[in-house]
């Protein structure tokens, strides 16, 4: 057990002894003849008293010496004894939020059963929807993510410093050989295109890194631009020394949250090297001169990378808060099996605003109006690779409207499936100015709920469940009405 843990739960026991007595400070302090200053430093986890003292305090308060220091808490403790001892305030840079450990700590100590009844509140909403310490992590990266606006200039330095240092042209497009030979030469790594084949059970899997060896097994079915995003990111763990790190691609497990925050910086290392921000802002300025959008040109823009459709809407993320103070915007990718009806939001981003709409576990059906998923349907129904388009969704119930340009691509590791990525823009006055095409009237403009249960829309053709939420909580509104003039009427 670390001393830490062993202070807190020690203070954590000796206050709700007190307070069970109620006892104030003072009065313990009168009672044991400990100074009141001392005995607060021990409740708050701060000291650790002598066994003599320990003796004193078990008389006064006719509690065994044993139950005093016993780590063992009571019910009314337990859930914060877990949280403790699990290491999961270790496991969180709480830096990177502008949060000190011991700022938890106080909070902790001084209202115990406060904050016990807040963290058995939170454990039984995650154990309702599965919520794993997984998806913990994971949200707190993206919380990160929105703090910063996404956009991580120590990075995009580091990437300039890499490709001067390996003498990689930015201006061009980087294929998967430039990299491979940095990893083999300057990081001595083995390139094995064969062995994972072998094996039916990682057929999701893209790449696996054995460290022992320095062994990359690579999925032989993958294309250049998936091979030279994962030469990217072994580059970024070797060039920028992180230890802590994962060793597949996709993810299977994480042990810690340094590896989840490492994987993103990674990730961003890679997504800034194969799309340099200088080359995109430079695309990106032509295609939003322009008075009516032109497709050709942005899908042009995409290809002229050699990365995927989702990497370069993710790094569109990063480019557009910077180099155009377009911060009002959400990421999406949905999901989608052919012959089914269902869709799944799997990653979202949500910049400044908390846009609509976010990952429901309540089995509601997403609006079918949206783009992200009208390009899913596309898809699935023709033989293209890359379906794109481009919508104005007006959310009715909020007067707010986005601009989405959504794209939808086959998943290359599972047979009749799907991943749209869509990147949503704000429309506000700001918007209007960076945008010259936002008046083209060809760019079609589409009212959307959120989900059907929720939606206020009244003749939608496209409607998979009827409003029942809302028609809910519209007849609570009428109770509430009616009970509201009883009270008048027999007052």
């Amino acid at each position: 057990m670390e001393e830490e843990y062993i202070k807190l739960i020690f203070g954590l026991k000796l206050k709700q002894i007190r307070t069970e007595k109620n006892l104030s400070l003072f009065g313990l302090s009168k009672l044991s003849g400990l100074s009141k200053s001392y005995l607060n430093e021990i409740e708050k986890g701060k000291k650790y008293p002598k066994p003599d003292k320990i003796s004193i305090l078990s008389e006064k308060l006719d509690v065994p010496y044993d139950n005093m220091v016993s780590l063992k808490l009571d019910k009314n403790l337990a859930p914060i004894g877990e949280i403790l001892q699990s290491g999961i305030l270790k496991e969180i840079p709480l830096e990177l939020f502008g949060i000190k450990e011991g700022d938890l700590i106080d909070i902790v100590a001084n209202a115990p059963a406060k904050v016990n009844a807040f963290i058995s509140t939170i454990i039984e909403i995650a154990q309702h929807y599965s919520f794993s310490k997984e998806s913990f992590y994971l949200a707190s990266v993206r919380s990160f993510q929105e703090a910063n606006n996404n956009y991580f200039d120590d990075l995009e330095q580091e990437v300039i410093k890499f490709a001067k240092a390996y003498q990689i042209d930015l201006t061009k497009p980087i294929k998967s050989s430039d990299l491979e030979e940095i990893l083999i030469e300057e990081y001595g790594y083995t390139i094995n295109n064969k062995d994972l084949e072998k094996h039916k059970e990682l057929d999701t899997l893209r790449s696996i890194f054995i460290p022992k060896s320095k062994t990359l097994l690579l999925a032989n079915h993958i294309d250049d631009a998936q091979r030279t995003f994962i030469y990217a990111k072994e580059l970024a763990y070797n060039y920028l020394n992180y230890k802590e790190r994962l060793y597949t691609f996709s993810w299977i497990k994480f042990e810690n949250f340094d590896q989840v925050l490492n994987n993103f910086y990674a990730s961003y290392f890679a997504g800034a090297l194969i799309i340099p921000k200088a080359a995109l802002t430079e695309q990106l300025e032509a295609l939003f001169d322009k008075e009516t959008f032109d497709e050709r040109q942005f899908l042009k823009m995409i290809s002229s990378f050699n990365a995927s459709p989702e990497s370069f809407y993710q790094r569109l993320t990063n480019i557009l808060p910077k180099a155009f103070n377009i911060q009002n915007l959400f990421f999406l990718r949905f999901t989608h099996k052919t012959d089914s009806e269902r869709f799944y939001l799997k990653k979202e981003l949500h910049l400044s605003h908390q846009h609509s709409p976010h990952a429901n576990e309540t089995n509601e059906h997403y609006c079918r109006r949206w783009v992200s998923l009208n390009v899913l349907k596309d898809i699935s129904n023709s033989k293209k690779d890359h379906v794109f388009d481009i919508q104005i969704s007006h959310y009715p119930k909020d007067d707010m409207q986005y601009l989405v340009l959504s794209s939808a691509t086959k998943d290359p590791f599972k047979e009749t499936h799907y991943r749209s990525i869509s990147v949503g823009l704000l429309i506000n006055k700001q918007l209007k100015r960076k945008l010259s095409f936002l008046e083209d009237s060809k760019i079609k403009s589409q009212n959307v709920g959120v989900t059907c249960e929720r939606c206020t829309i009244s003749d939608c053709k496209v409607r998979q469940a009827p409003a029942v939420i809302l028609e809910r909580k519209h007849k609570n509104k009428q109770i509430e009405t009616v009970v509201d003039d009883l009270k008048k009427q027999f007052s």
